[in-house]
């Protein structure tokens, strides 16, 4: 299968750089495959689990939104976080939830609160499809 290169880059670290065969999205217009020769494109992310394909092999990598960028030299990923499924920290994931709700449940009405309730509705999702799956 043909590869491209792929790098993936959150603001604490570059978590990921190399090639690759695919590399499955969680797009906020809803999730997309990248493979090598795909066309040039932008989208942006929201959380949920990004799975890359390298040497036959999956890695699930959950992605709390951000952006990815496909070019002529492969796929750049600008998450917010970025972490395999075995480093998430999933106590700091459901506080992460808490304070969410509890900011969606204080704000006023408007563009900035829906967007805020549709960023906590993926993340929930995101927690419900790791305790779904059973991934730890």
């Amino acid at each position: 299968m043909a590869t491209f290169h792929f790098d993936l880059v959150s603001p604490e670290k570059i978590a990921f750089s190399g090639e690759v065969e695919q590399v499955d999205l969680p797009g906020a217009e809803g999730d997309f495959g990248i493979l090598a020769g795909h066309s040039p494109m932008v989208a942006t992310l929201r959380p949920g689990i990004m799975i890359v394909t390298a040497g036959g092999k999956q890695q699930r990598v959950v992605v709390l939104g951000g952006l990815a960028e496909v070019s002529a030299k492969g796929l750049t990923v600008l998450a917010d976080s970025a972490a395999s499924v075995d480093e998430l920290d999933r106590a700091k994931l459901s506080a992460q939830i808490a304070a969410m709700e509890k900011s969606v449940a204080a704000g006023q009405p408007g563009n900035a609160l829906d967007r805020e309730i549709a960023r906590l509705d993926h993340f929930k999702s995101l927690h419900m499809q790791l305790n779904a799956t059973g991934m730890h």
